[in-house]
């Protein structure tokens, strides 16, 4: 099929060469209608000869049996987990404050120290 042949309203694989008709304007559903029953993909094989006869299912094949002495793998339990010790909390709270109270002066000293620096830069500039 060329781009010629091709247009909005033509099916997939359809086309004015083959005998096709064209569907209906505005008729979207057209490429998934099933097929009418003198299409040639859908027609019997035109042979004479009736299909070869299908064996019959047997089953699976059967397997061989385990050997006596085989048993699932076993996994040993394991121990139940400890107990964690107690916690002093008063204790914890203390040395967070401790702790806070370190990092604010640290950062208060860092400051003094820019804030000093910067007036050191300034007295320069001018």
């Amino acid at each position: 099929m060329t781009n010629a042949d091709r247009s909005a309203g033509w099916v997939t694989g359809a086309s004015p060469t083959n005998g096709s008709a064209r569907p209906p304007a505005g008729d979207a559903d057209a490429a998934w209608r099933r097929p009418t029953a003198d299409t040639p993909s859908l027609a019997p094989p035109a042979t004479g000869e009736p299909p070869a006869e299908q064996p019959e299912y047997a089953g699976p094949p059967h397997g061989t049996p385990p050997p006596s002495s085989w048993r699932p793998p076993v996994v040993a339990p394991t121990v139940p987990p400890r107990d964690m010790p107690a916690q002093d909390h008063s204790q914890i709270d203390a040395e967070e404050r401790g702790a806070r109270t370190l990092t604010q002066g640290i950062a208060l000293v860092a400051g003094a120290i820019i804030l000093i620096l910067f007036f050191i830069l300034c007295a320069k500039i001018i």
